[in-house]
C-alpha cells in the first residue's frame, strides 16, 4: 500500500509589500507538521479566482492517485475564492479521506459545523474579491472623466505628451507622426471585405515596412484593429457599443466624433473576439481619433463575422483546430504523436483523467480527409447558389455573439461535472441540454444566414480552394473550413457535421 503523504500548498497572485509571500506562507504552515515531512506545491503570479493553476492541478492528481493525506495552507483563500470551486474540492477531499488544515484560521473539516464555517469563509472570500474589483473599476471610472491618462505605454500610433490637469501633471496621448499613417493603413487595408491578416502582414513584409523593430505578426494586428482608441466617437460607436451590452459612461450627447475612446474590462472578463462586450466600460477619451466611426465598424463587424481558433492561438496540427469535439463529452479533440509516427485525435477530457471513455481510434490524416470529401460534396449542391453584393449582416453577428456565450456556458458547466455532488450534477445536466437546444437553433440560424449573405466572390474563392486543395497553405485550408463548418462532433463510430451552409 502506498504511503499517503502531508502536503503544503502556497500561492501568491502578485509581488506585493503588503502581501504575504510564498516562502514566508510555507514557514507558516511548517508549524503544522511539528516537524514532519511533506511534499510541497507553489503557484506565483495565478489568482484565486479559479483553479487554472499549474502546480495546484499537479496537487489534485496526486490526490486522486491515493497520495496526499493532508493538505495544509496558510489561509483558505490560498487555494480558492470561488464558492463553486471550494465546494468540489471539499467533495473530492471527502472522497480521498484528505484532511484539509488552514494554518491561520483552524478548521475541522471532520464536522459539520467545520464544513459550514468553512463555506461561510470562502463567501466572504469572494466577496472581498469582486469588492476589490469593483473599486478598480470606480478608480478608473473617476481618471477616465477627468481626461487623465491610465497608466501603461500609449498605444501604437500614439506617442504620449505632458500636460496638466487641475493641477496635477500627468500625460495625453496624440497621434505620432511616425506610426500614426501605418494604424490607418492596415485599418484602410482590413476593411476591404476579401482583404486577410495574411494579406496585409505580406504587403508589410514585402514593403519592409516594420512595427516596433519587428515584423508585423497577426497576432499584433488581430489586437490593434479591436481596439476602439483608434475609433471617433460618435453616434454610430455609441450605438454598437450599446448593442452589444458594454456599460457606457458617458451620455448619447457626447459622442459628437471629436474624441475617441477607452474600453475597459474586469480582470475576470477574458478577450475574446466573439463573444458580447457585457462587463466592458465604454469612456469617451481626450485624445483624437485616427480613423473614421464607419472605417473602424467595417473591421469590427468582419472581424465578428470570422469564428476564432481557441481563442487566438495558432492553430499548428490540424486546419480543423476549434471545430472538432468529441461525440461523447463534447470537449475539444486534440492532436497526439505516437511513437510510430502516426497522429491521432483524442479527447482532451480523456486526456486530464477527467472520467470521458473517448473517441476511440481516430487518425488525423484520414479523418481530415474525410472532412475535406465531406466539404467537397456539400459545396457542390451549394454551387448554384448565388448571393448579391457583400455585406456584413448584423443577424449573423448577434447570432454569433450568443452562440459564443452559449458555448462558453457549456463549456463552464461541463468543467463543474468532475467530483460534483448529486444535486449539482442534475441541475448541471439539465442547463446543458437547454444550452445545446439553443446553439443547435443559433447554428442554424447563422447557417441560413450565411447562405443568404454569401458573395459571388467568396463562392468562387471557396471553388478554387477545394479544387487545389493539395496545393493551397495550411492557413487556406482552415479559411475554407470555417467558411463551411460551424462544428464537428465525432467518435470512431459516428461523425455528425453542423453546416454553415
Amino acid at each position: 500500500m502506498e504511503i499517503r503523504e502531508d502536503v503544503i500548498y502556497a500561492r501568491q497572485s502578485v509581488d506585493r509589500k503588503d502581501s504575504i509571500s510564498i516562502e514566508s506562507q510555507i514557514d507558516f504552515c511548517k508549524y503544522e507538521l511539528k516537524g514532519g515531512s511533506c511534499k510541497i506545491f507553489k503557484d506565483k503570479g495565478y489568482s484565486g479566482k479559479n483553479t487554472d493553476r499549474p502546480e495546484f492541478q499537479k496537487l489534485l492528481v496526486e490526490i486522486r492517485r491515493g497520495r496526499v493525506k493532508r493538505v495544509i495552507v496558510y489561509k483558505l483563500d490560498r487555494i480558492s475564492r470561488s464558492i463553486l470551486d471550494f465546494a468540489t474540492m471539499m467533495e473530492l477531499f471527502q472522497q480521498y479521506d484528505v484532511e484539509f488544515v488552514s494554518s491561520t484560521e483552524k478548521f475541522d473539516t471532520s464536522t459539520p459545523m467545520g464544513r459550514a464555517m468553512l463555506n461561510i469563509c470562502i463567501v466572504f472570500a469572494q466577496l472581498e474579491r469582486e469588492t476589490i474589483q469593483k473599486r478598480v473599476t470606480d478608480a478608473y471610472y473617476s481618471r477616465c472623466l477627468k481626461d487623465f491618462h491610465m497608466s501603461g505605454q500609449a498605444p501604437f500610433g500614439y506617442q504620449l505628451e505632458p500636460t496638466v490637469i487641475e493641477g496635477i501633471h500627468t500625460k495625453k496621448m496624440v497621434a505620432d507622426p511616425e506610426t500614426a499613417d501605418l494604424v490607418r493603413l492596415m485599418f484602410a487595408m482590413y476593411s476591404q471585405p476579401q482583404t486577410s491578416f495574411g494579406d496585409i502582414t505580406r504587403y508589410f513584409e514585402e514593403q519592409d515596412i516594420k512595427v516596433n523593430g519587428k515584423s508585423l505578426f497577426r497576432t499584433f494586428l488581430s489586437q490593434l484593429l479591436r481596439n476602439p482608441v483608434y475609433a471617433e466617437a460618435d453616434l454610430k460607436l455609441y450605438e454598437f457599443f450599446k448593442s452589444q451590452g458594454a456599460a457606457i459612461v458617458n451620455d448619447a450627447a457626447d459622442f459628437d466624433g471629436y474624441n475617441s475612446c477607452y474600453l475597459y474590462q474586469g480582470r475576470d472578463v477574458k478577450e475574446d473576439k466573439d463573444r458580447c462586450l457585457k462587463d466592458q466600460i465604454l469612456v469617451i477619451a481626450p485624445h483624437r481619433p485616427l480613423v473614421t466611426s464607419d472605417v473602424w465598424l467595417r473591421c469590427r463587424k468582419k472581424l465578428l463575422a470570422n469564428k476564432t481558433f481557441q481563442n487566438g492561438r495558432k492553430a499548428t496540427n490540424t486546419w480543423l483546430a476549434g471545430k472538432i469535439k468529441c461525440g461523447r463529452c463534447g470537449y475539444a479533440l486534440k492532436v497526439t504523436h505516437s511513437p510510430s509516427g502516426c497522429d491521432y485525435l483524442r479527447c482532451t477530457k480523456r486526456s486530464d483523467h477527467k472520467g470521458c471513455t473517448g473517441c476511440g481510434t481516430l487518425r488525423k490524416a484520414d479523418f481530415e480527409q474525410f472532412i475535406f470529401a465531406a466539404m467537397r460534396e456539400k459545396f457542390r449542391e451549394f454551387k448554384h447558389l448565388r448571393g448579391g453584393e457583400e455585406t456584413v449582416n448584423p443577424k449573423i453577428t448577434a447570432h454569433q455573439v450568443e452562440l459564443a456565450q452559449v458555448e462558453a456556458e457549456i463549456e463552464k458547466l461541463l468543467d463543474t461535472l468532475t467530483g460534483a455532488n448529486a444535486t449539482l450534477l442534475a441541475y448541471a445536466n439539465k442547463k446543458i441540454e437547454e444550452l445545446d437546444t439553443r446553439r443547435q437553433m443559433l447554428s442554424k440560424a447563422i447557417a441560413d444566414l450565411t447562405v443568404e449573405t454569401m458573395s459571388p466572390k467568396q463562392i468562387e474563392l471557396l471553388s478554387g480552394y477545394l479544387d487545389d486543395w493539395d496545393n493551397i497553405s495550411f492557413d487556406d485550408k482552415r479559411t475554407a473550413a470555417d467558411c463551411l463548418i460551424s462544428s464537428i462532433s465525432a467518435t470512431s463510430d459516428c461523425v455528425k457535421i453542423e453546416w454553415k451552409i
